[in-house]
């Protein structure tokens, strides 16, 4: 079983920069993707990035060009760097480990979810 421990988030202003960790432990599959979600009041789940253990990433169409995901893959640590920080990216963020293990013909997923932590950009 995977255990993912958040740190980061907070109140920022508009403009400004927080930064999200998120180190997993436990027995995990070394094919992996971790990556960060977020909430919004009354929204659904949404991506934010992700990372895989490759190291290539994704964003939302939101968030490209303010934000940057990275990964220590040795100490199972993604961070999410978020800079110039709108009202609009206010959420609950959840970190996600996803594990892919290899089938014949594709993978079994399964993804373990942190408690999440919560951003809240306000003046």
């Amino acid at each position: 079983q995977v255990q993912l421990a958040e740190s980061g988030g907070g109140l920022v202003q508009p403009g400004g920069s927080l930064s999200l960790s998120c180190t997993a432990s436990g027995s995990m599959f070394e094919i992996n993707v971790m990556g960060w979600h977020r909430q919004a009041p009354g929204k659904q789940r949404e991506l934010v990035a992700t990372i895989n253990s490759a190291g290539s990433t994704i964003y939302s169409d939101a968030v490209k060009g303010r934000f940057t995901i990275s990964r220590d893959s040795a100490k199972n640590t993604v961070v999410l760097q978020m800079n110039s920080l709108k009202a609009e990216d206010t959420a609950v963020y959840y970190c996600l480990f996803r594990e892919l293990i290899p089938r014949p013909t594709d993978y079994d997923v399964t993804d373990h979810w942190g408690q999440g932590t919560q951003v809240t950009v306000s003046s």
